[in-house]
């Protein structure tokens, strides 16, 4: 595979690995297609992001995506981290190889995920006061 000096710098030192014990949402997402997986845990204040983990279970791309990802969205706030797009992560990536591009769907999916289920948790607790 032909991959960008700014995937391997990632997948050799990746940023944010781990879980976040006081996460406020925390999600899994997959691939069926290749066994890739994310797990992607997110701690907010307010509605900004102030902090995000993941575990990756996968090959270098899935990991360097789930990485850039967790940079990209620190400190937005969960409108601004919804626009992020598939592209926006490959753009950062420096690139994938079109047989990997699926590691930027499973990041941005994860990500839409814990998103959402963080909205739905709100709207949860709004309504049981």
């Amino acid at each position: 595979m032909d991959y960008s000096e700014k995937i391997i710098e990632l997948f050799e030192n990746p940023k944010n690995v781990g879980e976040l014990e006081d996460a406020d949402v925390t999600v899994q997402e997959g691939d069926p297609t290749c066994g890739d997986t994310i797990q992607l845990s997110l701690k907010f204040e307010n509605d900004v992001i102030k902090d995000a983990k993941f575990l990756s279970f996968g090959c270098a791309s899935n990991i360097a995506t789930a990485s850039q990802l967790t940079e990209m969205i620190k400190n937005k706030t969960i409108d601004e981290a919804r626009e992020i797009t598939v592209q926006d992560v490959e753009e950062e990536v420096g690139g994938l190889p079109s047989v990997k591009m699926h590691c930027a769907v499973l990041a941005t999916n994860a990500l839409e995920k814990a998103l959402q289920k963080a909205l739905d948790e709100y709207e949860e607790r709004k309504s049981e006061k």
